[in-house]
């Protein structure tokens, strides 16, 4: 998994994406501003990357990736058991601890994480989401005119925002053809 937590915390992920933020000429609320749909979307959509950058051509390399999925994917399950369905903590540790073979300790961890911030699992790849679905929608309306390195431009260019100013943002660029 080490490919894609480097993708996804280091380069193109969070170091990058928030070392450009705190270079922006914004007011403070906005430079040191989080927001976890925006910024771990970000992460997870860096990890994507991987295909592209060549980087998951080592067989370990795209199995620890895809171990990652796994794991986003059991997170989402025991989030939605804790916060939609009454689970108690034994069993979302169980759970967990089934789906992924974590230990006891690795799943405890990550059950507090969830109960302690309701919908942060989800956030993650709701956010990720969002990032794709708009990059099909400009590459779909742009054509050749389309650039990968301009649509991330447009993506980290003002900071973290909400994921409907973001998708504004990146209409407007479609509307003005990609410039």
């Amino acid at each position: 998994g080490m490919t894609s937590m480097l993708l996804h915390e280091g380069q193109p992920g969070h170091h990058f994406q928030v070392a450009l933020q705190y270079e922006m000429q914004l007011p403070d609320f906005r430079r040191y501003a989080r927001n976890t749909a925006y910024g771990e979307g970000w992460g997870l959509y860096a990890e994507t990357l991987g295909h592209e950058l060549g980087l998951y051509n080592d067989p370990v390399a795209y199995a620890g990736a895809l171990q990652l999925e796994i794991f986003r994917a059991v997170r989402l399950v025991v989030d939605s058991g804790l916060h939609a369905k009454g689970w108690s903590r034994a069993q979302a540790i169980d759970y967990l601890r089934n789906a992924t073979g974590f230990t006891e300790a690795m799943a405890a961890n990550q059950i507090d994480r969830y109960l302690a911030f309701p919908g942060q699992a989800l956030s993650y790849k709701v956010g990720s989401l969002k990032i794709q679905a708009l990059r099909q929608r400009a590459q779909a309306r742009l054509g050749a005119k389309f650039s990968l390195a301009a649509f991330h431009d447009q993506v980290l260019g003002e900071g973290m925002m909400p994921l409907d100013v973001l998708e504004r943002r990146i209409d407007a660029w479609i509307a003005a053809g990609g410039r």
